[in-house]
């Protein structure tokens, strides 16, 4: 007997806020906002709230995009088999329509509202992470995961930028910390949901090279992360409340990483360490950028 075609049921506003990802946005809209409140000179808070609305918008389409084009991926892996497409609770076409419909909305609006420099880094990141991450690196290469780690690195640059307007070292550096948190950071991950990535082929570190080598990897990204933190201090551009707080929370880091790189392989269901990598690492991020924000208010009134 021939089985009836599955028929995606209407979709509601709770299907369309999940294809935006909104826990990955939460880092995405925080890290955007530090960058703009850690820069030299003012902004309109209008403005300044649309600029950071946009960087939302952006990173929502794109995820959206993200997951049109990867929609029978996410059906066989557990941890995203779940979402709204895989789930059968939308049709692609309505997820794609709406990745691209945000995605434009908020280059436009950053262009007309905030400035054209900022909107096109914003189109760069938004292509970045739908085009050259999502459909040609993924699939592709298990350094995956360290060329795509610029599609998240570009918000705080992109909060700079809408307020000076120009391109410096610091919203560089900004850029430059994600790009050298990301592989750490999502290894950690990859290392405890593998065989999700084995399962649909798509060439994860610790699925090509193995755990060992994903490991050793892991450690060398952390110890290069750490004069990359420290060096919006160490060229002036912060003061010592940062200084401080990254050289503090990049051992903290190191230190953490230390229990991965030299584990031998495990079960998944004993990856405490690996998890709690993962977890710190977020915690990082959230912490360095609030550092950042803390040190250009502390230097305004006059505190260091």
């Amino acid at each position: 007997m021939t089985q009836p075609a599955t028929i995606a049921m209407p979709a509601d506003w709770r299907d369309f806020f999940a294809l935006t990802k909104p826990r990955v946005m939460t880092l995405v809209i925080f890290t955007g906002i530090c960058g703009l409140l850690a820069a030299p000179g003012t902004i309109h808070p209008v403005i300044g709230f649309t600029a950071i609305l946009c960087i939302a918008l952006g990173a929502g389409g794109s995820a959206a995009l993200n997951q049109w084009w990867e929609a029978d991926i996410d059906a066989g892996m557990k941890r995203t088999s779940k979402r709204p497409l895989p789930s059968q609770r939308m049709q692609k076409t309505d997820a794609r329509d709406f990745g691209i419909l945000l995605s434009a909305a908020s280059v436009v609006v950053m262009g007309v509202a905030v400035g054209w420099l900022a909107a096109a880094i914003l189109a760069v990141a938004i292509v970045y992470y739908a085009v050259i991450y999502t459909i040609w690196l993924k699939p592709r290469t298990p350094q995956n995961i360290v060329i795509g780690g610029g599609a998240g690195a570009f918000p705080p640059m992109i909060g700079w930028i809408a307020v000076t307007g120009e391109v410096t070292a610091m919203p560089v550096l900004l850029f430059a910390i994600i790009f050298m948190w990301t592989p750490p950071h999502f290894w950690a991950l990859a290392l405890f949901v593998k065989t999700d990535y084995a399962k649909v082929g798509i060439p994860m570190l610790p699925v090509v090279a193995g755990e060992r080598a994903t490991r050793r990897q892991i450690l060398a990204y952390t110890i290069l992360l750490i004069p990359v933190a420290v060096a919006p201090w160490l060229i002036g551009g912060t003061g010592a409340i940062y200084g401080v707080a990254s050289l503090a929370l990049s051992f903290a880091f190191l230190a953490l990483s230390f229990p991965v790189a030299f584990r031998q392989s495990v079960a998944q269901d004993t990856m405490k360490p690996e998890k709690r990598l993962f977890g710190f690492s977020i915690l990082y991020l959230f912490a360095l950028f609030a550092a950042l924000v803390v040190d250009r208010y502390a230097a305004s009134y006059g505190l260091i």
